[in-house]
């Protein structure tokens, strides 16, 4: 069994270390004796959706993705509309998560037209949104993360959010939501990285990765002491 993995920008979109998401990633898959083949898709290297089973871009400063835009409309754009749309498994970071939907409204006004893969739109403030956060999935999952953003994201009503906010900003610190969800694509706002310390929700991707390719996925369960332990102690301490 074999998961292909290509992570966007992994040279230029990698705050607060967002590259440990295709770690814990691998790391879960091997341990359960499951294949993993990462290509890093950098600037001007076009690729092609279908040869992934999930995609990965993390998190930049507003001045990145500025730069990145360009590179995304020469095909890349294209490719992750495909991608997303198909149902391939898409984790997206912050700034990586604003890039998929409409445009960024930065607040001095510039606009930024984004791909519009999907339908939310973000604008900018210039106090930002800061701190350990938590919010939980429809499955149930509570997940844990770090914030750091001046960004607020509204969703339209064609996708849903990740995640119900349990403490902190999340989308724009008004209507208690948290990310974006559509089909098999999740954009967050959390760093840290999200999945060495959600183990939950890392499976819940890997999950839908190998049903996708599979037909079916059952995961043999992992010892995850440490990692709930670690989820448990954040939660204590700044969480609840």
């Amino acid at each position: 069994m074999i998961i292909r993995i290509g992570h966007l920008y992994p040279d230029m979109l990698n705050l607060y270390g967002d590259r440990g998401n295709i770690i814990a990633l691998t790391q879960r898959m091997n341990a359960r004796g499951i294949e993993v083949q990462t290509d890093r898709i950098t600037m001007g290297k076009s690729f092609n959706a279908d040869d992934y089973d999930i995609l990965f871009i993390g998190g930049g400063q507003d001045f990145e993705q500025d730069v990145l835009l360009d590179d995304l409309k020469k095909g890349k754009d294209l490719q992750i509309n495909k991608a997303i749309h198909n149902g391939t498994v898409f984790l997206a970071i912050c700034g990586g998560y604003q890039m998929l939907g409409k445009y960024y409204k930065t607040y001095d006004g510039k606009m930024l037209e984004y791909m519009g893969a999907l339908d939310f739109y973000t604008e900018g403030r210039e106090e930002r949104m800061i701190g350990n956060y938590a919010f939980k999935t429809k499955e149930g999952i509570e997940v844990v993360g770090f914030e750091n953003h001046s960004g607020r994201t509204h969703l339209g009503s064609d996708v849903e959010p990740l995640g119900k906010m349990i403490k902190g900003y999340g989308n724009n610190g008004e209507d208690g939501t948290e990310g974006v969800r559509y089909k098999n694509t999740f954009g967050t706002y959390s760093h840290g990285p999200i999945l060495p310390k959600n183990a939950k929700f890392a499976d819940l991707l890997i999950s839908k990765a190998v049903e996708n390719k599979y037909g079916t996925a059952k995961l043999e369960p992992l010892d995850d002491t440490l990692e709930h332990k670690a989820q448990k102690q954040i939660m204590k301490l700044y969480i609840k």
